[in-house]
């Protein structure tokens, strides 16, 4: 049984992560897509697995999703660059123990795994989120509730496609 199965589409990353993971004395296995992380979650029977959100054509929300159904015990962290409230809340509702921003240590990543319960100490921000955060934010909802599809995200947003194309290239706008 190996202790960590990563998903995720940037190979040089999976190679870091698994690196660090190992002298940990952990075993790791990577996949790119969901089909490689089925086969390796149903080979592999992993414990623990680290998702990450933007998949080349997939979601890692897809991939949270099939690994539930198929170990309803694996305990996953949703990693991303692309963060933000809609797909934190749709990661813990379909499973995922915690959600991270990218970039996050491997301690980080560990912390995040290991944590029971949520943390009532947590500091609340002073002040509310800027205008293009609510923006990008709003984008994320509205591109989810549409799957993805970017023609009908920009329909529903009322907004030329490449518009809506060029906002979504951006980096998310920090909070």
């Amino acid at each position: 049984m190996i202790d960590f199965l990563l998903v995720d589409d940037d190979a040089i990353f999976c190679q870091v992560l698994t690196r660090a993971l190992e002298r940990r004395g952990l075993s790791v296995h990577s996949a790119h897509d969901l089909e490689q992380a089925l086969a390796l979650a149903r080979a592999r029977q992993p414990r623990n697995a680290v998702v990450d959100l933007k998949l080349a054509d997939q979601s890692g929300l897809q991939v949270i999703s099939a690994l539930k159904t198929l170990l309803p015990d694996i305990r996953i962290v949703m990693l991303t660059g692309y963060s933000s409230i809609a797909t934190a809340v749709e990661a813990v509702k379909l499973g995922a123990v915690n959600y991270l921003c990218k970039p996050a240590s491997t301690e980080e990543i560990l912390a995040a795994l290991a944590l029971s319960a949520g943390n009532p100490a947590i500091e609340v921000p002073e002040q509310p989120p800027s205008v293009e955060r609510l923006e990008w934010e709003h984008i994320q909802k509205v591109l989810h509730d549409c799957e993805g599809n970017i023609s009908a995200t920009a329909r529903a947003l009322g907004m030329h496609r490449r518009t809506l194309q060029r906002k979504l290239q951006k980096k998310p706008v920090k909070q």
